[in-house]
């Protein structure tokens, strides 16, 4: 195939539209990057190796050939059928509720004059919502704005559903006033079991009962869409992308952009972080050709090694550092990578915006088993972000202590508002602001948003204090009581990084950011996190009457309540207690929300991996035998049931979820590497920063991700294919962060 690239023509007096909808790569949704040149393709057969070129079609080609020709042209496209990432929207379901909506006959009936509109409990005249069961005109909940303050309602319109359903009514759907038209409106479901922005299909007929004529509707205020696209154009937005400065852009090896597939802001900025780091450089672009000669080609497409190496290859070196004509500077695509990094996953093989933090994870876990898959002796690169985090319980009855060690490959901090230096200010702020709400501040006297400002030494405080554990079960005394427990590091790791935990619960349970200024240091120091040696005379709690089982990390029983209590599953909760260390209740909440889509959110919690071992040899050989009526090896069926602590179920999901990697997995157990020679090298706890991911947006599933890499000496901002030398490093804004230590220990 010859490509011909042909200029497109600009377009003369056609300015950017502003988005309508919360969408990627539709009409009216944000728009990404747009290609300057259309291309013109012709199809030869090439003959080798004289490399006669024969042009297509050609009626002289045997059929048998033409047909295979035309079998090649036809085959699916990778970036149409299979990735489907360029076009998202934000689509809304429809309520369950609308089809047999109960509507009151109370006589009443709605003005279509916008001026008479008015909350019937506090009087305000804007965000209204009319419940389309009673005609209730109520003012919703406060919003933020694009300046980041909250303002324009009480949650009126709420309260109302809450009380009438105290009265035994189900009247959910509510529609907001200033959002009707002939097209629609903004509809919400006060419903708990989808308690969401929702589609009414008889939206003309409910509001007819109210004597509203949908037809004859204008809208006058904003949608819910245009105020989250708002959020997601001012939000930060200029701090961030450094945007109203003139930029200087670069381009050359290591300074290559990846394009946006759409929504896949979350994937480029990961990658270019850890393709910044020497590891990665010297496993993905210097030993991809190595990667390449012992990898066939027929399986070069589902090697997650090999399409990192592309992928290494085209960010790295000099083939694709040189900008295309037209272009400000050199980019590359990450398709294949993207889809197979994806593939099979529920959130990341969607078009999606995703968590950067958990696709950093993710990617981590996928790149592992690539690895493990071959039989290279190399340290494993996962392993370079490993360390082991040491934690010491004291039971206050006995005295006695217990210490438990686990691996990490993230330092998750807490951001202690209330250590904030400017703490008054933002207090004299959020009082302004409240004063806004209730409109006795006029809008010309809004104002910038005033920022919490905490020092990262208070988070790092905040991570090492003491946990006060009550109702602990003493295995000396055998009777409940109090117990402290503490967390340290035991061994560093190469490479660190920080995840600063921004999305936490507000009031009503949502999740919200916390627009908070932390001053991450560019050389770090963290000797303080180190554990002590084990003090004299420490005299070690018992196991419990558990045996092995104790061994491992128990939940926390007070936090498990508390999500119990909140109305979700108890195995679930158990798991957000012990992913957050039983840090608090509202850590495990923050883990709940991101997580709860998980297949395995309420499956029982697997034995720790002491019983697991232990447990190996005692199968249930009839779930070994429903698990081989599904198709699978007795082996694999063995394995999974071992991993799964014996859940038929979960092992079955477990065997689905890695069905092209089961064979892989068989070489892995067969050959038996000796352990890594590496694994627990302990580097120095001093570190320098190299990059750091931003967050654009309230949320981590909308918005858009920057990060910025210092390279030379110098930070470069990476905005997808924009690579630029950056002025002002938004280091104090920053959602992740990679350090690199200084050495080893």
């Amino acid at each position: 195939m010859r490509w011909k690239k042909i200029p497109k023509e600009p377009k003369e007096n056609q300015e950017a539209e502003a988005p309508t909808k919360m969408a990627i790569g539709v009409e009216g949704g944000f728009q990404v990057d747009e290609e300057l040149f259309d291309y013109e393709k012709s199809n030869f057969l090439a003959l080798l190796p004289d490399r006669v070129l024969i042009p297509l079609p050609n009626q002289e080609l045997p059929e048998l050939i033409s047909m295979v020709i035309d079998g090649i042209l036809k085959a699916s496209d990778l970036t149409e059928d299979e990735a489907q990432v360029m076009a998202w929207e934000d689509k809304r379901q429809v309520s369950k509720y609308a089809q047999n909506l109960v509507q009151v006959n109370n006589g009443k009936k709605i003005s279509p004059d916008p001026k008479t509109w008015k909350c019937e409990e506090s009087g305000m005249t804007e965000n209204l919502w009319l419940n389309l069961s009673d005609g209730h005109i109520g003012s919703g909940r406060a919003q933020m704005d694009a300046t980041g303050q909250m303002s324009g309602g009480t949650g009126a319109a709420l309260n109302h559903y809450y009380e009438q359903k105290r009265l035994g009514n189900e009247f959910p759907l509510v529609v907001k006033l200033g959002t009707i038209t002939a097209k629609g409106a903004d509809v919400y479901s006060y419903a708990a079991d989808e308690d969401d922005m929702v589609e009414d299909p008889k939206l003309a007929e409910h509001l007819s009962h109210w004597g509203i004529n949908m037809m004859q509707m204008e809208k006058t205020e904003k949608t819910i869409a245009e105020m989250e696209i708002d959020m997601n154009n001012k939000f930060d937005f200029d701090k961030i992308c450094e945007s109203g400065k003139q930029l200087q852009t670069l381009s050359g090896p290591g300074f290559v952009g990846l394009k946006n597939l759409g929504n896949s802001c979350y994937v480029n900025s990961v990658v270019q972080v850890l393709f910044s780091l020497p590891d990665f450089q010297e496993r993905f672009f210097k030993k991809a050709p190595e990667i390449f000669q012992s990898t066939p080609s027929s399986a070069s497409a589902d090697d997650i090694l090999v399409q990192a190496a592309k992928l290494g290859t085209g960010l790295l070196s000099e083939k694709y550092s040189k900008p295309a004509e037209g272009s400000e500077g050199a980019f590359v695509s990450p398709q294949m990578f993207k889809f197979l990094v994806g593939k099979g996953h529920p959130e990341f093989s969607t078009g999606n915006q995703q968590d950067a933090f958990e696709y950093y994870q993710y990617l981590l876990e996928k790149l592992e088993r690539g690895e493990r898959a071959k039989k290279g002796s190399e340290q494993l690169l996962s392993r370079f972000f490993e360390f082991e985090i040491e934690e010491r319980l004291q039971c206050k009855q006995s005295g006695k202590v217990k210490y438990t060690q686990s691996k990490e490959k993230q330092l998750s901090l807490l951001i202690p508002l209330d250590a904030a230096t400017n703490k008054d200010e933002v207090q004299s702020y959020e009082e302004r602001n409240a004063k806004r709400q209730k409109n006795e501040i006029s809008e010309a006297e809004k104002e910038e948003p005033v920022k919490a400002h905490i020092p990262f030494d208070a988070c790092i405080s905040s991570y090492m204090k003491e946990v006060v554990v009550e109702d602990y079960l003493s295995p000396a005394t055998g009777s409940k009581g109090a117990a402290v427990k503490s967390t340290r590091i035991k061994r560093f790791p190469k490479y660190l990084c920080v995840h600063m935990r921004r999305y936490v619960l507000g009031e009503d349970w949502r999740p919200k950011k916390l627009d908070a200024m932390i001053t991450l240091p560019e050389t770090l120091d963290l000797e303080s996190l180190r554990s002590q040696e084990h003090q004299p005379g420490e005299e070690l709690l018992p196991e419990s009457a558990s045996g092995s089982a104790s061994a491992g990390p128990v939940p926390d029983e007070a936090i498990v309540r508390q999500l119990v209590d909140m109305g979700f599953g108890e195995n679930g909760c158990k798991r957000a207690a012990l992913a957050t260390n039983n840090a608090s209740a509202e850590a495990a909440m923050e883990w709940v929300l991101q997580h709860m889509g998980d297949p395995d959110f309420n499956e029982p919690i697997s034995a720790p991996s002491g019983q697991s071992q232990a447990g190996s040899a005692t199968v249930d050989p009839d779930a070994v035998e429903m698990l081989c009526s599904m198709g699978f090896a007795k082996h694999h069926a063995e394995r999974a049931l071992r991993e799964t602590g014996g859940d038929i179920q979960r092992a079955s999901d477990w065997l689905l979820s890695r069905v092209d990697e089961l064979d892989a997995m068989d070489v892995e157990e067969a050959s038996q590497p000796a352990p890594q020679p590496e694994a627990s090298v302990d580097y120095q706890p001093q570190y320098d920063l190299v990059g750091f991911i931003s967050h654009i947006g309230s949320n981590t599933a909308c918005g858009h991700y920057v990060c910025h890499i210092k390279k030379n000496g110098k930070w470069t901002i990476f905005n997808d294919r924009k690579v630029a030398l950056s002025e002002d490093p938004p280091i104090s804004m920053g959602y992740m962060y990679i350090y690199q230590s200084k050495g080893l220990k």
